[in-house]
């Protein structure tokens, strides 16, 4: 008879480049994300346009080699999971950069995406696909219910 675990799935989100910039920072009120994807408490999927994007923007606020830690970092955490959206779904009409969370999202059956960014409102009036954003205080309380923090 197979041993059940008792661990508790980890649940999986897609997070805007801007939740990771200002968690990155020891003295930023939002770094309990970075320390909670390093201890491995969550789940996170990652294309390679979202990569694109953090090294674009990590690179512009923090230099180059900071960038390439946090990107190495991805590539070696075993909660990190690259994923490749095979279809373009166009929901956000409003900022089409958007939707490659949100085709990570779609494609990877995430139980969220983590932005601040209010072009993702739009995924409410959604029907189908069900795309879930939350806030990053949302997240942390997320955190904060699972005791990860």
């Amino acid at each position: 008879m197979a041993k059940k675990s008792s661990k508790k799935k980890n649940l999986t989100f897609v997070i805007d480049t801007n939740v990771f910039v200002i968690s990155l920072t020891s003295r930023s009120p939002y770094h309990v994300i970075y320390k909670n994807l390093i201890a491995g408490n969550f789940d996170l999927l990652v294309s390679n346009d979202i990569s694109l994007e953090y090294e674009e923007v990590i690179t512009q606020k923090y230099g180059r080699k900071t960038a390439d830690i946090f990107l190495g970092l991805l590539h070696e955490l075993p909660n990190v999971t690259f994923i490749v959206p095979y279809f373009k779904w166009g929901l956000i009409e409003a900022d089409h950069d958007d939707d490659k969370y949100v085709d990570c999202a779609i494609a990877g059956l995430v139980d969220y995406i983590i932005s601040e960014d209010n072009h993702f409102n739009i995924l409410k009036s959604i029907p189908f696909p069900i795309v879930n954003v939350i806030k990053i205080d949302e997240f942390i309380e997320l955190l904060q219910q699972n005791h990860l923090q």
